[in-house]
């Protein structure tokens, strides 16, 4: 059994920052790519970052320049540091990590979600 646990989000005044973190447990064998997606009241749930194994990275465009994440591969963890941010930020930020467990396959897993409000 794997699991995905966040933390980290709140409620922050425009142009402020965050940090979300993201820490998997369990079963695992080696972690591949780790990401994070976001979904707002209404909207469909969207990529907001991701982190390969060996730290390639990619962005929405929406959140390049001002989001950065990062991994600690001896702590099973993503990170997504979030700054400058904007109204248009608030939504749910899940954690998302495809892992590699114990049985040496391959299995994608979802966080149970952390809300990120972001007030103008």
């Amino acid at each position: 059994q794997v699991q995905l646990v966040e933390s980290g989000g709140g409620l922050v005044q425009a142009g402020g920052s965050l940090r979300l973190s993201c820490a998997a447990s369990g079963s695992i064998f080696s972690i591949n790519a780790m990401g994070w997606y976001r979904q707002a009241p209404g909207k469909q749930r969207e990529l907001v970052a991701r982190i390969t194994s060996g730290g390639s990275t990619n962005y929405a465009d929406s959140v390049k320049g001002r989001f950065t994440i990062s991994r600690d591969n001896a702590k099973n963890t993503v990170y997504l540091q979030m700054n400058s941010l904007k109204p248009e930020d608030t939504a749910v930020y899940y954690c998302n990590a495809d892992i590699r467990t114990q049985t040496l396959r391959v299995w994608n897993y979802w966080g149970q979600g952390t809300q990120v409000t972001v007030s103008s």
